[in-house]
């Protein structure tokens, strides 16, 4: 064989050498990228053919899909849209998916990995490839007391509950308002889609987003929680032990002051701490901060899951006490976010985890609301077992909190939220927001008491109305104790 005979051989070789690496890096290497990329319509097409497995609560689909006449076989469909819309999410031919659609897409499509002989099965046997089903961790009459209780404050209200099991991390209810319908963003017509599209995201309102998880505001006074317990692990106090009370907080050289809400002098000065949290003293809350120091508040509110993005599956906001740019604070500034305010920014579901941290002897639990994957068979391919994110606080000292939050609600703020014949827990919260705007009503709370099987942390944004007692007490209270009651039915 001649010289260039023999170099164009080997050049042949290389390039086809080349086009089989190419070859197998696309189909092995980087063939779940290319799938799962938004906007392939091949994969798209494909996965709207396909009977897609179902999302489930309490054994009731939530999002499934149903057979149908046109090209694309099957259409999803969301039987109850608005309750669940947040969790769920989409499934769009033209947007994609959200929220538990995406997450969980591998399986609810059949593409995943453990659902390979699921696959060549249906292939051998001339069948459709079959979707898994996902079953949810949520409480379906909890779901429905949390969206009742928003709905009953009146049309225009925006707001949030989250509930979990204080002992797993289950998530019991996650409710966001206002919500939207996922069945017209599911549709086939397309261009039906498109404009219920421009009208979700040009809403003001932000009906796609899930207030829960990815909204954060002040938590005003349910934060006191958090600064008390800085306060009793680091300044070894006890509920019976003699705190500032009083009408105001005055700073060295400083025309600041920091009011109590309503003028009020927190029934004396000085006054137990026990007696501060029932009130809700600011003057209290405000000089404990100050005595802890911001470096000690920011490390309890960060073992209380601050920072952190402990869910999966959900878009997670991470609250924060501090702001990134913040180069320390001063003493008004400090005094003002142990009160929950300044630059403190919670999510609700951060808030539950913070009241189901106090209900189980200081123990914070990771948060998820996955609970089951199965195979179209109905074989388990992944059981979600509870961890632990960590221990906020000594037991003891969760003991401590946990009897004042009793006393919260038997004889202070939070006496809205009170079960007959059950012990609860809980913390008011008003959160000042803009000046043109009315103040952010909070409540966080958990019962029984004894045996913690439910905390709660309700978020009215905004209501339409009076809006003369934005209260946490009386416009929380009410949906928690609903939540609640309806967990321990």
């Amino acid at each position: 064989m001649n010289k260039p005979i023999r170099l164009l051989s080997i050049a042949c070789l290389l390039m086809f050498a080349a086009l089989l690496v190419n070859a197998n890096v696309l189909q092995v290497v980087q063939a779940d990228d290319l799938n799962s990329r938004q906007g392939n319509k091949r994969v798209i097409d494909e996965e709207f053919s396909r009977e897609r497995g179902a999302i489930l609560v309490d054994g009731t689909p939530i999002a499934e899909s149903v057979p149908t006449d046109d090209r694309w076989k099957f259409q999803r469909q969301y039987p109850e849209a608005a309750l669940y819309a947040p969790i769920t999410g989409y499934f769009s031919y033209i947007y994609g998916q959200s929220a538990l659609e995406r997450s969980q897409n591998s399986i609810l499509s059949g593409s995943d990995n453990r659902l390979f002989v699921n696959r060549v099965v249906d292939l051998l046997g001339n069948q459709e490839p079959q979707g898994g089903s996902v079953e949810l961790t949520l409480d379906p009459v909890a779901q429905r007391a949390a969206a009742e209780g928003l709905r009953d404050l009146g049309e225009g209200t925006r707001g949030a509950v989250a509930a979990i099991n204080p002992q797993t991390g289950e998530i019991l209810a996650m409710v966001s308002q206002p919500t939207y319908d996922p069945n017209a963003l599911a549709s086939h017509d397309l261009s039906a889609t498109e404009a219920a599209w421009d009208q979700l995201t040009n809403d003001p309102n932000q009906p796609m987003l899930n207030r829960s998880t990815q909204l954060t505001l002040p938590p005003g006074s349910t934060f006191k929680l958090v600064t008390a317990a800085a306060a009793l692990e680091n300044l070894n106090l006890t509920p019976d032990s003699q705190v500032k009370g009083g009408t105001e907080l005055t700073f060295p050289g400083k025309q600041y002051t920091l009011p109590n809400q309503g003028g009020s002098n927190c029934g004396g000065d000085p006054i137990s701490l026990r007696q501060a949290l029932e009130v809700s003293c600011n003057v209290s809350f405000g000089d404990l901060a100050n005595q802890v120091g911001e470096e000690a508040l920011v490390q309890q509110a960060e073992r209380f899951g601050f920072g952190a993005d402990p869910l999966d599956g959900l878009a997670f906001e991470k609250s924060r006490v501090v702001g990134a740019e913040s180069e320390g604070l001063e003493d008004t500034q400090l005094a003002q976010t142990g009160i929950g305010q300044y630059e403190v920014a919670a999510t609700p579901l951060q808030m539950a985890m913070v009241a189901g941290a106090i209900a189980n002897n200081g123990v914070v639990m990771n948060p998820y609301i996955v609970d089951t994957l199965r195979a179209p068979n109905l074989e388990v391919l992944e059981q979600t077992e509870p961890s632990e994110f960590g221990e906020a606080m000594r037991p003891e000292t969760a003991g401590m909190l946990k009897d004042m939050m009793v006393s919260v609600v038997d004889s202070g703020t939070g006496s809205p939220a009170a079960i007959p014949g059950v012990q609860v827990g809980g913390k008011t919260g008003t959160a000042e927001s803009a000046a043109d705007r009315p103040p952010y009503a909070w409540f966080v709370g958990f019962a029984p008491a004894n045996d913690p099987q439910v905390a709660v942390a309700v978020l009215v944004e905004s209501v339409n109305g009076d809006t003369s007692d934005i209260g946490g007490g009386r416009l929380g209270g009410p949906i928690a104790r609903s939540v609640m009651e309806a967990v321990l039915r």
